[in-house]
Formats: structure tokens, sequence, C-alpha cells
């Protein structure tokens, strides 16, 4: 039987976003390297070019580690599937005539409805949906230590 309730939030993600609920953070939560693993070689080929796309945003945000390669590879694969989806309905339409003059939708309308929402799903835990993003703060004395030029730019203003 499945955990009840909401799932948690991992600690990087709250500490990402501020903490608004000022509970105590987990310190006991794994903290696996933050580096991007490597493209699966059994990724179709649009999926391996959203992997590139955008495994460098999210390693630049600090979310994607070397164990999310399952999960961000889902997320890719189901890019590659709903994209192939849009693709044939762009072309044929999102309707047929039967041979006995129904009129019906076509396969690729649900096909694409559901790679929208697995995508959906996991956008929302790698932080990727404009939602997502506005419960991430990023800490700009933590960028400042490594970036010269933000510092000169926070003490200007």
């Amino acid at each position: 039987m499945g955990q009840r309730g909401r799932k948690p939030k991992p600690t990087e993600l709250k500490i990402l976003e501020g903490n608004p609920g000022r509970k105590p953070l987990n310190d006991q939560e794994p903290k696996p390297e933050k580096r991007a693993p490597k493209c699966p070689s059994w990724l179709e080929p649009e999926a391996k070019k959203e992997w590139k796309r955008m495994v460098k945003v999210l390693e630049s945000m600090g979310i994607l580690t070397k164990v999310d390669m399952t999960a961000f590879a889902g997320y890719c694969q189901a890019y590659a599937r709903w994209k192939e989806a849009e693709e044939f309905l762009s072309k044929h339409g999102t309707i047929f005539k039967t041979p006995s003059g129904y009129i019906q939708q076509v396969p690729q309308v649900s096909i694409a409805q559901t790679y929208l929402k697995v995508m959906k799903d996991f956008c929302s835990e790698f932080g990727l949906t404009p939602a997502a993003r506005t419960r991430i703060r990023v800490d700009i004395e933590e960028e400042a230590k490594d970036d010269p030029m933000a510092e000169l730019l926070r003490v200007k203003n």
C-alpha cells in the first residue's frame, strides 16, 4: 500500500524555495553528487536530443544528479513519443471517417494526451513548470561567491 498524503519534497528543492513552511529540514536525506548522468544509449533519437537540451539547464540549477537518470530518461522518452504523436496530428488531423461513415478520433490524440501528462508529472518533479519555478529561490549570496561580476553588481545596488 502506498504512502498517504502529499509526496515529501526533496530537501534541495525546499532549500531553493527558501523553506516556506519553516519546518525542520531533513539533514539525513541522501545527497547524491550534483552531476548529470550519462545519456542512456537506449533512448530514441528525439529523446536523446531532449536529453542534451535539458541536461544543461537542470545541471546548472543544481537539481539533476546521477541517481536521477531513470526519471530524467522517462521524461525524455515521454517527450519524444509526445512529439511524434503531435507531428502525426499536425500532418493527418485529429479525426477520420470509418468505412461505415462514422467520424472517429485518431488514436494519436489520446497518445499525445497521455505522454503530455507523463511529461507534466516529470516536469513538476524537476521544477520545470512555471508554478514549480515560482517556488524555487536561488540564493544570490551563494552565487556571488563564485561570480565576481555578480558580487560587484550586488555591492553597487
